[in-house]
């Protein structure tokens, strides 16, 4: 694309007071007036060409794989090409990124063409990406902008700050006495053998190994641990109810945040982690993997999951989900709904999937429909907003009691503590050998 720069439209509008004084004073030389706008034209002309140099023009964006969510990073442009050196560049991005001080500027000089360094910040979690850039030059006499639109590919994956999420799953490990990364071991409890032990008062005659204690002449009892290397598998809906969001924040980011809790801290403990992100239909899907090495694997998934304004399948989520599983499994559901109404094919599914694993839903208070329903009535409007938000409070304790009926764990808990509640559950999971 080539179009006239701000010098060509001043020296344009120059030209147009003469031309107008010289029709004015001789008319019969009217044409006079035009010599200035031929000349500009020739000097245009002259620019345009001398400022071609399109197909020797190539352009790359450096940008970080991935950043927390509100972090700054920054972005560089180089552009190499065989023409002029003095150009800018501006990149295009999308919503999930605003450019602190402009998203384009003057190319440095650099020995093969320029060079731009640019700072954006992190609005929104998924993966965000710089999908096009525009380089633009101008010919010697600085009259005409040649401007190329390059079509570049550069994604990033924006992740939930787990920085706080980190330390606070390092206190629950210690509160738990998890050292090393380990599930601590427990005379007695688990599944797991672990060792042979000199038999002491108070011990379980079931713990005593009769066979060794005869061959050894003294009785010896087995000690277990707490079995490791289970399969948990975090299910998280992004449909749109959980797209909504609660204390300033979309429901599905909280949800991801203490699905990564959880993940380090059974990573941690030596199980393996899956997550599984679904809205319409499924999204998301990572294999099972273990070991604390694998935690930025689940991070950068977890990107992944985007905002829907579709209405959750459970349907197809949660039975592709039970085609997957190939072993009994700790499925952990983060969602929402409203009424029996909506969830009922949402309880089906679960009877069958409750038959072979554990499953826990997690689920986050309705704050402002407590409020409404807590809220003095000082006018016909506010007795009715209680009322129907009662109601609506109801209805979701019948399908939370369904659920339990059909052999689900339900955890309601508030959207900050919705991580250690999650992990404290799990922990208890294993100490009662359930998994």
């Amino acid at each position: 694309m080539i179009y006239p720069s701000g010098r060509a439209v001043w020296a344009a509008a120059a030209g147009a007071v003469p031309a107008f004084l010289v029709a004015l004073a001789l008319p019969s030389f009217w044409y006079l007036g035009l010599l200035w706008s031929c000349l500009l034209l020739a000097f245009l002309a002259v620019d345009a060409a001398a400022g071609r140099g399109r197909a020797s023009l190539n352009a790359s964006i450096d940008a970080p794989q991935q950043v927390g969510v509100g972090r700054q990073f920054g972005v560089q442009i180089t552009a190499r090409h065989s023409g002029p050196r003095a150009a800018e560049a501006r990149v295009g991005h999308d919503a999930r990124l605003a450019p602190v001080s402009g998203s384009g500027g003057a190319l440095q000089p650099t020995a093969r063409g320029g060079s731009l360094n640019l700072r954006f910040q992190a609005l929104r979690r998924g993966v965000a990406s710089f999908d096009r850039l525009w380089v633009r030059w101008r010919g010697p006499f600085g009259l005409v902008w040649n401007q190329v639109v390059l079509p570049v590919e550069s994604k990033v994956a924006v992740l939930p700050d787990v920085s706080s999420a980190r330390g606070e799953a390092i206190t629950l490990l210690q509160h738990a006495a998890l050292a090393e990364g380990h599930a601590q071991r427990r005379a007695g409890q688990g599944r797991e053998f672990d060792a042979l032990k000199d038999y002491q008062p108070g011990m379980g005659r079931r713990m005593i190994d009769w066979k060794r204690s005869a061959r050894h002449g003294k009785l010896l009892a087995r000690e277990f641990r707490i079995e490791e290397n289970n399969n948990i598998v975090l299910a998280i809906d992004s449909g749109r109810l959980m797209c909504e969001p609660v204390d300033g924040m979309p429901k599905v980011d909280r949800a991801v945040t203490a699905a990564l809790l959880s993940a380090f801290i059974a990573l941690k403990g030596g199980d393996m982690v899956s997550l599984f992100g679904f809205d319409a239909r499924p999204r998301v899907s990572s294999g099972a993997v273990r070991g604390p090495a694998n935690f930025a694997m689940i991070q950068k998934r977890a990107a992944e999951i985007d905002y829907s304004s579709e209405e959750t399948n459970f349907t197809l989520a949660l039975t592709t989900l039970a085609a997957r599983l190939d072993r009994r499994s700790l499925v952990i559901i983060f969602t929402d709904f409203v009424d029996p109404i909506s969830a009922e094919l949402m309880l089906r599914t679960v009877g069958r999937l409750t038959e072979r694993h554990l499953v826990l839903f997690m689920l986050m208070k309705d704050t402002e429909l407590e409020g409404l329903a807590d809220m003095p009535p000082r006018s016909g409007e506010d007795v009715a907003r209680a009322v129907v938000a009662g109601g609506l409070l109801r209805e979701r304790q019948v399908v939370i009691g369904r659920l339990r009926l059909l052999g689900a764990h339900v955890i309601e808990a508030e959207h900050n503590r919705l991580g250690p509640a999650l992990v404290e559950r799990y922990l208890q999971f294993k100490q009662e050998d359930l998994l």
